[in-house]
């Protein structure tokens, strides 16, 4: 995998809270490919791509909190654990961004973490129904009971963003607004073992609302 390439994919990493696009094939040859760089190749490139975002944001104003890490390394932070990927070729983190403006930074920030978490339900939802469709090509799940699965996680997009718990946070910096009011910029993390058990719980509930015991299917499938 040459660097274009590279750097191309950790772009496409960089772009988080866009949960809208199902997982492609090339997605996932792509993350194939990212798992078979060596950590060390993998660190040059993030922080070549974070150098690069950290010059833009600074231009833009963006600055961090006293005694935070520097926008570079919390940009590299965040490209590396956007390249971890485990044997299904799930994210062992998922990731979501969010900006709020408010009169102060408190305020600002507490409403940019909420709507990164709603994006970050938007994420797992995604990543869940690609291992859902997975299951199908593996024919080791019935196209009607995935579909019925898929129901289920598409339903259940409030209740996963009630179930995520304590996230990793990530990036955060802010900026002040001509009438002084403060502009913050988030970016969270959240673990596998997490997302998919604030999807299970989603999916469960809907299933068992709906009389359909196929939860018990998935617990195994998927290792739930």
């Amino acid at each position: 995998m040459n660097t274009k390439k590279i750097m191309m994919a950790l772009a496409m990493f960089a772009l988080v809270g866009t949960a809208s696009a199902q997982i492609t094939k090339e997605q996932i040859k792509e993350r194939q490919e990212l798992r078979k760089l060596s950590q060390k190749e993998l660190s040059e490139k993030a922080s070549k791509v974070a150098r690069k975002e950290a010059k833009k944001l600074k231009k833009e104003g963006w600055v961090t909190t006293p005694g935070a890490l520097p926008i570079e390394k919390q940009l590299d932070k965040s490209y590396l654990m956007q390249q971890e990927f485990g044997e299904d070729m799930f994210p062992k983190y998922i990731m979501a961004e969010a900006m709020s403006i408010g009169e102060n930074y408190d305020a600002a920030k507490m409403q940019a973490n909420e709507l990164a978490k709603q994006n970050l339900a938007g994420q797992i939802q995604t990543e869940i129904t690609a291992l859902i469709e997975n299951t199908v090509a593996n024919k080791q799940l019935a196209a009607e009971e995935a579909a019925s699965v898929v129901h289920s996680i598409s339903a259940g997009k409030n209740l996963i963003s009630q179930s995520i718990g304590r996230t990793i946070p990530v990036v955060e910096v802010y900026r002040t607004k001509a009438n002084k009011n403060k502009e913050v910029l988030v970016r969270i993390a959240y673990s596998e073992k997490m997302a998919k058990a604030a999807a299970k719980a989603a999916v469960r509930e809907d299933l068992e609302k709906r009389g359909d015991d196929l939860h018990k299917k998935l617990d195994e499938l998927l290792g739930w």
